[in-house]
């Protein structure tokens, strides 16, 4: 693994400090009046989710670690474990839920998540940022009523909780944003 100066780190980089693999979140260059600059990085641990702030100065080395990225195909789950399929090689993995977090209930049978590896160690998973849900309860629809910036509770097929426009009813087809948990856009 390439080793980089403290100065080098970007957000997004991962990498492997005090025993652990920690991906930096946020990276903030200061230089104060007296002294050499450095980086404030906002780390956060890959394995367990652990927050860390750390300073780097320009002539601290640390290792740059490259994860793999695979497209693996969710088939199903079983016992708070999810089965995904290599596409390639036709394998079979099992990784477990919480490894989505929040995001859990986006994931839909036969949908293809980009599963990041360290070695033969799933650390996490993307889904599509973009997932179609449909709305089986929120308030009627309003005459007259626009997409100004007003919004209203609905509740998705999956069971998540999020604010949509007043116009759109139930058993219509929205688009959602996986990240943001959030309205996107109508199916």
């Amino acid at each position: 693994m390439p080793k980089i100066n403290g100065n080098e780190i970007k957000a997004g980089f991962v990498l492997e400090h005090d025993a652990g693999l920690w991906a930096a979140v946020k990276v903030n260059i200061v230089k104060p009046g007296k002294g050499g600059a450095f980086a404030q990085v906002e780390l956060k641990n890959l394995r367990d989710g652990r927050k860390l702030n750390e300073r780097f100065r320009s002539e601290d080395k640390v290792e740059k670690v490259t994860l793999e990225n695979k497209d693996q195909q969710f088939l199903y789950e079983t016992d708070g474990m999810l089965v995904f399929m290599d596409n390639e090689t036709f394998e079979q993995i099992e990784l477990p839920a919480d490894l989505l977090g929040d995001r859990r209930p986006f994931l839909q049978d036969g949908m293809m998540a980009t599963v990041e590896y360290f070695g033969d160690e799933a650390l996490s998973m993307r889904l599509p940022q973009k997932v179609k849900c449909r709305i089986v309860e929120t308030e009627p629809v309003q005459k007259g009523q626009t997409a100004a910036n007003s919004f209203k509770p609905a509740i998705l097929d999956n069971g998540v909780r999020v604010m949509i426009p007043p116009f759109i009813g139930v058993d219509e087809e929205i688009i959602v944003h996986t990240e943001l948990m959030e309205y996107s856009e109508r199916a």
